[in-house]
């Protein structure tokens, strides 16, 4: 059957793109159970405030430096190999923190699964951006932050049930998905981008050929990434002028994911919340409203990427979760949390979730995983996730901190004024990428309509 459609294609790219998407799985709830743990964590080990972000921000650190040395890593042994490191580490550190009697070890273990968590957002979403067909990489690839939001709201919802029970329980149970994920990995294939890079033409033909509706286009693909690179790039390919629109747009959209917020309320939601009056279950709940409406946003975003666009989701979101951060900060600082005060809190705060995850968030790994050369994309999403991690572990350790100088409503207000510079980065430097298949924009790199400012100038000459 060289040329009639095989729909078990379809079914395979989408079994590929769940397993591996248990990464974000672990991701999300490895990150996420802190907010809830940290009330009984404060209690047992008596943390200060400065303590407090240390422990939530060691697992940030760990995947700042995971995203860095994944690069090399999945380069010379392949994306599917350096998923399964990763999730043997997220094993042994959830087994550790489980068992962590004291400050050091806990910020030991939360290292080590940082370290995971760094090498996943690096890896994943190029191992599944590598596998997919173009007309479908945008929902795949999304996959991946799915799962990490909706391991996120399980954590929420865990921590809330656990709430009388022992934060070892909430930590414990993310062993569960790292076993899938180990166990998955190892049967899935490799990449055909980065097995036709390292010479095994063949090998890349037959995964193809697995996973494309017919042979002719399997094969008219693996001659499109032959034709585009045969080896390797060093990472200083990444400060060529050439390349550099690419770095920019996903660079600036990882640092901007961060620093509009995001993780702030989901660390700190419940800290603040319960600091501003609200009692400890109430303001877990607000957590797991946080975190379905999440998922909801990110559903909505898995298809409106390839539907609407990356670019034009972004910008239609965006100005939503300004107004929302203004609403929610004006309610903050005039002390409105409080009867019919207390509801518009909570919408102001979903809204804002709604509308920064199901742009950003949606489009943080996505742009990363398509907008650089095969010969450096691992090298380019690595920075893509360190710049993510860098600006993450920034959010963390200062949250608590921005709180006490500036107030909650402050803090919000600050939030909203870069979201909306958020909104003209995206309108300048951020191409729509909808569509296209990966060589197509490495072309438009190599002839300089890359971005849409680019776009402008070459219309003008």
């Amino acid at each position: 059957m060289s040329s009639s459609a095989r729909p078990r294609g379809h079914v395979l790219t989408n079994f590929i793109a769940i397993i591996a998407a248990t990464g974000g799985l672990l991701f999300g709830y490895d990150t996420g159970i802190i907010s809830a743990a940290l009330l009984q964590l404060t209690r047992d080990f008596h943390l200060t405030t400065l303590s407090a972000e240390v422990v939530t921000a060691a697992i940030i650190a760990g995947a700042l430096a995971g995203c860095i040395i994944a690069a090399p890593l999945s380069d010379r042994f392949g994306r599917r190999r350096t998923v399964m490191t990763a999730a043997a580490l997220f094993l042994l550190g959830t087994i550790i923190v489980t068992l962590a009697h004291s400050v050091a070890v806990l910020v030991l273990a939360r290292l080590i699964l940082g370290l995971a968590i760094g090498a996943a957002s690096q890896i994943v979403p190029i191992y599944i951006a590598e596998i997919s067909p173009p007309e479908r990489r945008g929902t795949l690839v999304v996959a991946f932050q799915l799962a990490v939001v909706i391991g996120i709201t399980i954590s929420f919802f865990t921590g809330y049930l656990l709430r009388e029970s022992s934060w070892r329980l909430m930590f414990g149970l993310g062993m569960i998905p790292a076993l899938i994920l180990f166990i998955g990995m190892a049967f899935l294939p490799n990449s055909p981008r980065w097995t036709a890079i390292q010479g095994e033409i063949e090998t890349a033909r037959s995964i193809l050929r697995r996973v494309r509706p017919t042979d002719a286009k399997a094969d008219r693909e693996l001659q499109e990434i032959i034709d585009a690179h045969d080896e390797q790039a060093p990472i200083s390919e990444l400060f060529k002028p050439w390349v550099r629109p690419a770095l920019v747009a996903s660079v600036g959209i990882a640092l901007l994911c961060q620093l509009t917020g995001i993780n702030a309320v989901m660390y700190y939601a419940p800290t603040i919340f319960s600091n501003a009056g609200f009692g400890e279950g109430a303001a877990l709940l607000t957590s797991v409203a946080v975190g379905i409406a999440m998922t909801l946003a990110t559903l909505f975003g898995g298809w409106a990427v390839d539907a609407w666009g990356r670019r034009a989701l972004m910008l239609r979101l965006l100005p939503g979760a300004v107004i929302s951060l203004i609403v929610l900060g004006s309610m903050f600082a005039i002390g409105a949390t409080h009867g019919i005060g207390a509801w518009i809190t909570v919408i102001a705060i979903i809204g804002y979730t709604v509308f920064n995850v199901g742009s950003l968030s949606v489009a943080v790994w996505l742009v990363g995983a398509e907008v650089y050369p095969l010969s450096c994309r691992g090298k380019g999403m690595s920075l893509v996730a360190a710049s993510h991690w860098g600006a993450d572990l920034i959010i963390s350790l200062t949250t608590l901190s921005l709180v006490n100088a500036l107030g909650a409503g402050g803090t919000f207000w600050l939030f909203a004024a870069i979201n909306a510079l958020a909104f003209f980065f995206v309108l300048r430097y951020v191409p729509e990428t909808r569509g296209r298949s990966l060589e197509e924009l490495e072309a438009s790199l190599k002839n300089g309509t890359f971005a849409p400012a680019d776009r402008k100038a070459v219309s003008a000459e």
